[in-house]
């Protein structure tokens, strides 16, 4: 199986690319201007969510086959970049939202130290309470 070499990425501050990538993103949003005319991300915010949506449920797909064949020999790489086309149209989802790649890093960072096998067991039971989080 072949594997990416390191990169300076991983010693990188990435929440500093997130948030670089998030401005872009957000300059897009229609009610900044942005024009769907030139620009892919324009043009998917002002389809509007469906259009989006659509995006993220096939670039998830693409990860899976793509760590699939990485399973069988292929190339990690190709993991990568699919990952990267999924964040990078979720993050499109959260600029329509009006949310930002810091909430996600912040809800990751409340998670941290927290058996998720425990954390799913107290959303269980707060959603069968009704306690909305």
């Amino acid at each position: 199986m072949k594997t990416m070499p390191p990169t300076d990425a991983t010693t990188g501050d990435g929440a500093d690319t997130l948030e670089r990538l998030a401005i872009v993103i957000e300059s897009r949003l229609p009610q900044r201007g942005g024009d769907a005319d030139t620009s892919y991300v324009a043009r998917l915010l002002q389809k509007g969510p469906d259009a989006f949506l659509k995006k993220i449920g096939e670039e998830a797909t693409e990860v899976v086959m793509a760590a699939k064949d990485a399973d069988h020999g292929g190339d990690t790489a190709k993991v990568v970049n699919e990952v990267a086309d999924l964040w990078f149209h979720c993050m499109v989802a959260l600029a329509h939202y009006g949310l930002k790649p810091a909430d996600v890093l912040t809800e990751l960072d409340r998670r941290a130290g927290t058996s998720g096998m425990e954390e799913k067991a107290l959303r269980k039971a707060q959603s069968r309470e009704g306690v909305v989080k």
